[in-house]
């Protein structure tokens, strides 16, 4: 792993709340609370707060207003991810023989698979801090649009060109992804709900401080 000065990546200054650039926005911490692929809290989530770089916030908030127009609200599940966060995910799967999780979040596969396939990144782009996991939510019902399978399911089924699902739940990954690209950001090849801001501020730094609020105000 690349490495940079400690004091450039434990500096926050040029993160905000998401909540502060998008009010209304929904927020689902998964790794902030125990219902996530590893079972527990992650390290560095002190908070169930989506962080993001002013470039990405401003970015999503052009979304949300898109999306608003039509009927829905964003709803995150993970934004920010502090590298020692990314850490306790490679320990896991190295080292942690607890497969608890499996029947929920990666049922077909083995835990090295995980990152072999790339749905788990031993250097991620969320530690950059321009980087997003997201869903559609219909304010006319309340509930999440269906997209097919839920949020980090790692599986071929999850990919967004998967065509193993109806015409609805695919039009409904497709009604997401235009609108991030239509702002800015970036798909990946297998996980509908991750969007990177392409002219990202910090394309080579990884952050490390917490996610927290408070952090942000020090």
């Amino acid at each position: 792993m690349k490495s940079y000065p400690s004091d450039m990546a434990a500096n926050p200054s040029g993160f905000v709340q998401l909540a502060d650039y998008v009010p209304g926005i929904i927020q689902e911490i998964r790794y902030y609370s125990t219902y996530n692929f590893i079972g527990d809290r992650i390290d560095g989530y002190e908070e169930p707060c989506a962080l993001l770089t002013k470039e990405a916030a401003r970015a999503l908030k052009s979304v949300a207003n898109e999306m608003m127009v039509q009927g829905y609200r964003l709803k995150v599940f993970d934004a920010y991810r502090p590298v020692c966060a990314v850490k306790h995910f490679v320990l896991w799967g190295i080292e942690d023989q607890d497969i608890r999780m499996k029947p929920y979040f990666y049922p077909e596969l083995k835990k090295q698979e995980l990152f072999e396939k790339g749905y788990i990144a031993k250097q991620s782009s969320h530690s950059r801090g321009s980087t997003v996991d997201l869903t559609l939510l219909d304010m006319r019902t309340g509930k999440e649009l269906d997209m097919g399978s839920p949020f980090d399911l790692f599986s071929e089924v999850s990919h967004p060109d998967f065509r193993g699902i109806t015409e609805e739940q695919y039009e409904n990954r497709m009604t997401l992804r235009h609108a991030m690209i239509r702002s800015g950001f970036q798909p990946i090849d297998c996980e509908w709900w991750h969007f990177t801001l392409a002219d990202e501020p910090y394309p080579d730094t990884y952050f490390e401080f917490p996610v927290s609020s408070d952090y942000l105000r020090r």
